[in-house]
């Protein structure tokens, strides 16, 4: 087990870490106007705990934002990061390259499951979506069968904020803003089902026949329109919504069927989060193709990518040599900064061996978490791997309220760092975690939920 020790920063803020206006900063997925009344600012972190500029520590429950899988300036990441930054600040990967990325893409070829062999990178994991998206697309294309233009998504389904990833997300307020989105864009129905599976531990029981709706979408459509299937074997931002068991295999089966790509979106899964490299191999499923993001560098520098199959790829490879195969890309795809934090990233989670650690956690952080059933309000847990979600019951005719309420109460005085969607409450430590933090951290936000009661 790794054991992580606290920093004791020093209390006295600095006058970097306090800024002097607020107003020009439009927040992200913020409630700017109540933030700015109000803000919770962090100006430091290590390991497991971020730092208030007066130095209060905050314990962090979520990975930053499902991204800090090893814990905070790691000092290997730092280091490694830093080295490059005085070796090779930047290098276009449009018809040159470093080595780096090289490296880089073989490691994450080798984590991956099956004959995911070839990674193509871009930043975040909006990008990753799309170029997922865009590949299927252009892969199909280039086969021939170019009526496979409709994108297959899921309700509830979370997949950046990019256009193609709006339009086959399922989250309404993510889309209700944007217009019409993408055109020839299907929803297979979100697996959650509170009646049948509340405070369910792990994978529910119900909910692998939910699959089969995507037989009924092929009917619908025709199997020769429909290019590819996107889903989250476990839905993150909506609420923790783990798969059903069957469920991925059956998809699987019925893509295969029609010869439909089957596209995992495992920005949040990826890098240990289900005690695995990737869900692909927690649940025995190879895809077409994974999207990555978040953990593969710690989210110490923006980075996203597509594992892509041999046979995908291999499609891509024909006619004139000097012939760009794949009109695709971006400035940032591969930096070498983010190249050298993924690198560092990665043999950090094998010398500690991070992703075992998180899968012999995984019951432990599961008892605990159930140990917050019966508080007031709480309606439904629900756990897998290292995560999990509790749902609030919301507070009639203003919905989030509890769940922001819980927030405040958790940032401003439990001293914890959780995130809050709508009324549910989302849990994702760092990989570090100890037993001992998981029952700090549980306590933290038990106090949290009495206090938004």
């Amino acid at each position: 087990m790794t054991t992580v020790t606290a920093a004791k920063p020093d209390a006295t803020p600095r006058a970097a870490d306090v800024p002097n206006d607020l107003e020009a900063f439009w927040l992200p997925f913020t409630p700017n106007r109540a933030f700015k009344k109000k803000p919770r600012l962090i100006s430091r972190s290590k390991d497991m705990h971020y730092y208030t500029p007066e130095g209060r520590a905050i314990l962090d429950a979520t990975a930053g934002l499902w991204c800090c899988n090893a814990g905070h300036n790691r000092a290997p990441i730092v280091a490694a990061i830093q080295r490059q930054a005085g070796e090779l600040d930047f290098t276009p990967t449009f018809q040159f390259a470093h080595p780096l990325a090289f490296q880089l893409a073989s490691r994450i070829a080798e984590l991956a499951p099956g004959d995911l062999d070839h990674v193509f990178f871009c930043n975040s994991g909006s990008e990753a979506v799309d170029t997922a998206l865009k590949i299927a697309l252009a892969y199909h294309n280039v086969r021939g069968h170019g009526s496979r233009q409709r994108l297959i998504g899921r309700e509830r389904g979370y997949h950046g904020v990019g256009f193609g990833g709006i339009s086959v997300g399922g989250m309404v307020n993510n889309r209700k803003f944007f217009g019409s989105l993408l055109a020839g864009v299907d929803h297979l129905p979100a697996t959650y089902n509170r009646e049948h599976q509340a405070f369910t531990k792990g994978e529910p029981e119900w909910g692998g026949h939910l699959a089969d709706a995507l037989e009924s979408i092929v009917a619908l459509h025709d199997s020769s329109t429909i290019a590819a299937v996107i889903v989250e074997p476990m839905a993150g931002s909506t609420g923790v919504l783990p798969a059903p068991k069957g469920y991925l295999k059956r998809l699987r089966e019925i893509c295969d069927k029609y010869g439909i790509l089957l596209i995992f979106d495992e920005v949040i899964t990826g890098f240990g989060r289900l005690g695995a490299p990737f869900a692909a191999e927690r649940y025995g499923v190879i895809p077409d193709m994974i999207t990555f993001a978040k953990g593969v560098t710690s989210g110490t520098v923006p980075m996203g990518g597509v594992i892509v199959r041999k046979a995908v790829y291999d499609a891509f490879m024909h006619g004139p040599e000097h012939a760009i195969e794949l009109f695709h890309g971006y400035t940032y795809s591969g930096h070498p900064l983010a190249c050298a934090a993924a690198l560092a990233t990665i043999d950090l989670y094998r010398d500690e061996r991070l992703f075992e650690r998180a899968k012999a956690l995984e019951p432990k952080w599961y008892d605990a978490i159930m140990s917050l059933k019966g508080l007031p309000n709480v309606v439904d847990i629900r756990c897998v791997g290292l995560t999990g979600a509790i749902d609030l019951a919301p507070i009639p005719g203003s919905p989030g309220s509890r769940g922001y309420r819980a927030l405040d109460s958790s940032f401003f005085d439990a001293g914890i760092m959780l995130r809050p969607s709508g009324d549910t409450l989302e849990l994702t430590p760092p990989l570090i975690v100890s037993e001992n933090e998981i029952g700090e951290i549980m306590e933290k936000v038990g106090a949290s939920i009495k206090a938004a009661a």
